[in-house]
């Protein structure tokens, strides 16, 4: 009986040892920024090219965002429907481009993102041309199924200094 009892840790240390694994190894932090970028990438590709379905998917589908003048949308074919008829009137010719960012992760998947962002060519209610803009966006990113996503979106003009 003894025998038994001896040997059965070192069986079952074999037996581990030979399983093949079953832990997944998490993305890296710096992964995760990574995987932040480029889902801004996308935003501003698609704000450049003015293709509201292509800027929708990089919102989660219960998404919400406002804009700089408090308007809102929930959920990512309100994101969609939202930004259609802007981009084929006030921001169709406008260029968007990110100037900083600043990533703050709050849980392995939940991160706090702020970009600054420069845009010309954008156009007033009145035809005329607007002149060079600056704003924040902040972002609450999560990630899923090992995608990041905008889960909430803010945006704002800073003051011109």
């Amino acid at each position: 009986m003894k025998r038994a009892f001896l040997s059965l840790p070192l069986l079952l240390i074999l037996i581990s040892s030979s399983a093949p694994s079953q832990t997944v190894t998490p993305p890296s932090r710096e992964q995760d920024e990574k995987g932040i970028k480029q889902v801004l990438t996308a935003f501003v590709e698609a704000w450049n090219h003015h293709d509201a379905k292509a800027f929708s998917l990089v919102f989660a589908e219960d998404a919400d965002f406002t804009n700089v003048r408090g308007m809102s949308a929930h959920g990512r074919a309100e994101v969609e429907k939202f930004h259609a008829p802007r981009f084929a009137t006030n921001f169709k010719d406008s260029n968007q481009k990110i100037t900083e960012i600043k990533i703050r992760f709050i849980t392995p998947d939940v991160a706090a993102v702020d970009a600054r962002w420069e845009m010309t060519g954008a156009k007033g209610p009145d035809g005329q041309d607007i002149p060079l803009r600056k704003g924040l966006l902040n972002f609450i990113m999560t990630r899923s199924s090992g995608q990041w996503l905008i889960m909430i979106m803010h945006n704002m003009d800073l003051p011109q200094q």
